[in-house]
C-alpha cells in the first residue's frame, strides 16, 4: 500500500481509537467466603487501573526426523491484576483481605473448600466516548464498546501498600492478583467469544 494517504488512514481509524483510560472494572458480588460485601459503585471509581485478558495456547513439540514440527495445545488464561486506590477507610483493602483470609487463615491455615464458595465473577468494559450501532450504553454518556466477563475468579495475591516520609503527595494503592478460569467476550464488531 505505497500511495496509502494520512486521510486513508484517518478513516480506518473508527471513533479516533480506543482509549486505555475509558474503562470500568466491577464485581458486583462476593462470594461467601469473602463474609463481606463490596460496593461496586464506588470500586467502579477507586479501580485505578485493569487490564483486559490475556490468553495463551501451549505449543506441544512432536519430534520427526530430527525435525520439530508444533501443534496446539491447551489454551490458558493469564492472572488478572488490578490496581485499588486506597481510601482512609481501607474498605477495598478490607474486603480483598477478608475474602484472602476466607481462603487461607493466616492463623491456622484453614479456609473455604468448595470453589463455589470462594469464586465470583468481575468484568472489565471498555467505554467509548461516541455512538456507534452495536454500542451499549451505561447510564452516562460514554458507551460500552466491548465487555469482558472473568469467570470464577478468586484473589491470589494482595499486594503491600508502600507507606514513606518521602511520599508526601501520593494516594496509597495496592494490587489485587486474580486467577481466572475463562473469560467471555462480547460487544465491538467481531463474534462473540465465550
Amino acid at each position: 500500500m505505497p500511495n496509502a494517504s494520512l486521510a486513508d488512514f484517518k478513516s480506518k481509524l473508527v471513533g479516533g481509537g480506543a482509549r486505555p483510560n475509558l474503562f470500568e472494572v466491577s464485581i458486583p458480588a462476593l462470594p461467601e467466603a469473602a463474609q463481606t460485601s463490596i460496593n461496586d459503585e464506588t470500586f467502579k471509581f477507586l479501580c485505578k487501573a485493569s487490564n483486559l485478558p490475556a490468553s495463551n495456547i501451549a505449543e506441544v513439540i512432536v519430534p520427526f526426523r530430527g525435525r520439530n514440527f508444533k501443534v496446539a495445545g491447551d489454551r490458558t488464561v493469564d492472572p488478572w491484576t488490578v490496581t485499588v486506590i486506597n481510601d482512609e477507610n481501607f474498605e477495598f483493602r478490607s474486603v480483598f483481605e477478608q475474602w484472602a483470609n476466607g481462603l487461607g487463615k493466616l492463623d491456622n491455615g484453614t479456609g473455604a473448600t468448595e470453589p463455589a464458595s470462594y469464586m465470583t465473577n468481575a468484568y472489565v468494559r471498555q467505554l467509548g466516548r461516541g455512538d456507534s450501532p452495536s454500542a451499549r450504553t451505561n447510564g452516562s454518556n460514554m458507551v460500552t464498546l466491548r465487555e469482558y466477563k472473568f469467570v470464577d475468579i478468586w484473589p491470589s495475591s494482595v499486594s503491600e501498600i508502600s507507606v514513606s516520609y518521602d511520599e508526601g503527595n501520593a494516594i496509597e494503592q495496592f494490587d489485587v492478583t486474580f486467577q481466572v478460569q475463562t473469560f467471555e467476550v462480547s460487544g465491538g464488531e467481531g463474534p462473540t467469544i465465550s
